[in-house]
């Protein structure tokens, strides 16, 4: 197994304790640090950046388990191309991209070949990182498409601009604009069915 997935899966699984200092530094030193093969500077970028990852890929596809799986596969993807990673761009929003495209992908998938008997299973609780999303905006963010609800999470749960959206999902504009639109008129129609 290659070390950077042993090193996501230590941290995910909170076997690894690493040193305080290095929470000083910022994200372009800790890249340039794990670039050269500290597993310390790994370990945290993890710590920085894992609620957020997690909770971009749960608010695309709902489900706890395959949300800390995508936020997983996607540190590990970044950790094998972080030396094309270009330091003097932000780490968040390049991270991003890989969660929330893997989410896309994820929910795509799991629609072509859905699981019989997913409904009988309780759902784990919600990450504990979006107490801000209340139960009715997290039933509406589910009826929509992954497309949708991707934009939706990264323009008013994440933050990101829609020109950053745009390059963060490699899609024009124009398209993350009208998914924007569409996916916060079907959230309006959703919670105003709810209020009802």
């Amino acid at each position: 197994m290659p070390t950077e997935e042993l090193a996501v899966q230590d941290a995910v699984a909170g076997r690894v304790r690493v040193p305080r200092p290095l929470s000083r530094r910022g994200d372009a030193a800790l890249v340039r640090a794990a670039q050269g093969g500290s597993t310390a500077a790994v370990e945290e970028l993890f710590r920085r950046h894992w609620p957020a990852a997690h909770r971009a890929a749960w608010l695309v596809v709902h489900d706890v388990a395959a949300a800390e799986d995508i936020a997983q596969e996607a540190f590990v993807s970044a950790l094998r191309a972080l030396d094309r990673f270009d330091r003097r761009r932000p780490l968040a929003p390049w991270l991003h991209r890989i969660v929330v495209n893997r989410a896309i992908d994820f929910s795509r998938a799991r629609a072509l070949r859905p699981e019989a008997a997913a409904e009988h299973l309780p759902e784990p609780a919600a990450p504990e990182a979006a107490p801000d999303v209340g139960d009715e905006i997290v039933a509406a963010l589910a009826a929509l498409g992954p497309e949708h609800r991707a934009v939706v999470v990264l323009r008013h749960l994440l933050g990101y601009t829609p020109g950053e959206i745009a390059a963060m999902l490699d899609l024009p504009r124009g398209t993350v604009n009208s998914r924007l639109r569409r996916g916060l008129d079907a959230l309006s129609r959703a919670l105003e069915e709810a209020g009802r």
